[in-house]
């Protein structure tokens, strides 16, 4: 009787150590993975030291240096669950210039990394759709990697991924969402390994098109874009909407027909109050993709030889993107964390996040 308790109470034990990932915003989760996502970015010792360890996770593995100054590191819970971490942006100018190569590129296509990488990729399958580029260039200098490593934990019966980037750490993290999920679409990763995905004060990954399929993708609960309402990263790269940039079937693709056909002198006013609100935000895509497209492909250059600058997508239209967790800041945040102009980042850090994230409903989803 003794050896079935035992047995009973082993199996039960056991059971209740080994559950698989659960739907849906889970605030004890989340905090784990931000811990985990501390240690990864911080860059002395004095930020690693600030966070304690995860209570459930161990580091079993940390990347070099790649490219664009990426890393990643994995965690598991020895359990069957791991953590894949992406790093943010370190002070090195190749790490920034990742954010500011901010012109879009196609979700679908190949690109000429360096003298030995072409990636291709298929982040979604809607030809409107379009991603930032220079997240884009990380997310194939990480992937090789990743991929070999999700391979590995497969062989070994990990089927339970999450996926966390903090800042441009969770600009990545969409990227490389999208990029694993279309891996499993065309059998290329295993089907039943199951993702789900913490995207932390992460700025804006593309546009509405690609935002809805990366949603339709995640949605059900596996897919969370965690926010400080104060924080002003997640609230680039800057937008900017053009008549391009709506659906096929719209009322503006008939616009200037339309004009046309009205009296004088009515036409002419609608034309001039058209040609008004229509051009500046034409040329302003324009300038944008210039400087942030062209430019930014020039200095890109200097520390990825052999990169070949790919066709941009003509749009600068970023959305927030992802099933959004807001964090809303209140007097008694703001009395520990008052708004500067003195700090780059006086709301951003992982300190600021876990503090919002005791403040939020148990239910909060």
């Amino acid at each position: 009787m003794k050896k079935i308790l035992t047995l009973c109470l082993l199996f039960v034990s056991f059971s209740l150590s080994a559950q698989h990932l659960k739907p849906g915003f889970d605030k004890d989760e989340y905090r784990e993975m931000m811990l985990i996502s501390a240690k990864t970015g911080a860059s002395d010792s004095d930020y690693y030291n600030k966070y304690p360890l995860p209570e459930h996770y161990k580091l079993a593995y940390r990347s070099g240096s790649i490219e664009l100054d990426n890393l990643w590191e994995l965690w598991s819970d020895g359990n069957g669950k791991v953590a894949i971490s992406i790093r943010g942006t370190t002070e090195k100018p190749e790490s920034w210039l990742a954010n500011f190569y901010a012109a879009m590129v196609p979700a679908k296509g190949t690109l000429k990394l360096d003298n030995d990488e072409v990636f291709s990729y298929n982040l979604a399958k809607h030809p409107e759709a379009a991603v930032h580029t220079g997240w884009l260039i990380n997310t194939g200098f990480l992937s090789k990697e990743i991929v070999s490593a999700i391979k590995e934990q497969y062989a070994k019966g990990v089927k339970d991924i999450i996926i966390i980037g903090h800042s441009q750490g969770g600009a990545i993290s969409y990227l490389l969402t999208s990029y694993l999920y279309n891996l499993q679409e065309t059998n290329q990763l295993p089907a039943d390994i199951r993702f789900k995905t913490y995207c932390s004060a992460a700025p804006k990954p593309g546009n509405l098109f690609y935002a809805y399929e990366y949603e339709a993708k995640t949605q059900g609960g596996w897919g969370f874009n965690v926010v400080n309402a104060a924080d002003w990263v997640p609230e680039v790269p800057i937008s900017i909407q053009t008549l391009n940039d709506f659906n096929y079937s719209n009322p503006f693709k008939n616009a200037k027909k339309a004009i046309k056909q009205q009296k004088f002198p009515k036409n002419l006013v609608l034309k001039h109050a058209y040609n008004q609100l229509n051009k500046p935000t034409k040329k302003a895509q324009r300038k944008y993709e210039k400087y942030l497209g062209k430019v930014a492909t020039k200095f890109t250059k200097d520390f990825l030889n052999g990169y070949a600058r790919p066709d941009f997508y003509h749009s600068s239209n970023y959305v927030r993107t992802g099933q959004t967790v807001v964090l809303l800041p209140d007097e008694e945040y703001f009395k520990k964390y008052p708004d500067t102009l003195d700090k780059l980042f006086p709301h951003h850090m992982h300190e600021q996040y876990l503090m919002l994230l005791e403040k939020l409903p148990d239910t909060a989803q």
